[in-house]
């Protein structure tokens, strides 16, 4: 029983620092706080994919009184349950790829920017332009200006089994 309970904490402290990380990427004025509108990109960043509705509940969660940002004190536990729990399901990595080879409709491999742009923009549940621009900072390959989505799939599901 020892055993399981230690895989269980190796398990938590695995995903925090996970979480931690990923918080960090956003805390641009390194002071444990991240702007309110960045929490979906956050969430998106390790592998969780809520609905609108699911997002505005949790960063209602989280928020510090309404005052436009979210301290890791708060988001961390918060998140910490998300993942364990599996609440936002994360996408199985093979309908993740269908879906962008379903936009690569030439089979390049790769998507350019404006194309992820416009459907992200135009389609589904929409991003705004502004959200656009961060996933494109981070998901972008900086040299070529391409998204190579193959290589992406990895960072964008997580292991059903963490």
């Amino acid at each position: 029983m020892a055993e399981n309970n230690q895989s269980a904490e190796a398990t938590v402290s695995d995903v925090q620092k996970r979480i931690k990380a990923a918080f960090e990427l956003f805390d641009y004025e390194s002071n444990n706080t991240v702007d309110v509108r960045e929490v979906g990109t956050v969430i998106h960043s390790l592998g969780c994919f809520p609905t609108q509705a699911d997002l505005h509940d949790f960063t209602a969660e989280v928020e510090e009184d309404h005052a436009g940002y979210i301290h890791l004190d708060k988001f961390l536990p918060a998140m910490t349950k998300v993942l364990l729990e599996h609440k936002f399901s994360p996408i199985p990595e093979d309908l993740l790829l269908q879906a962008f080879e379903v936009l690569d409709k030439e089979k390049k491999g790769y998507l350019e920017p404006e194309e992820l742009t416009k459907y992200m923009t135009q389609e589904g549940e929409l991003f705004t332009q502004e959200e656009m621009d961060e996933m494109l900072t981070a998901l972008a390959d900086h040299e070529k200006n391409l998204i190579y989505y193959k290589d992406l799939i990895s960072q964008l599901t997580i292991d059903p089994d963490l």
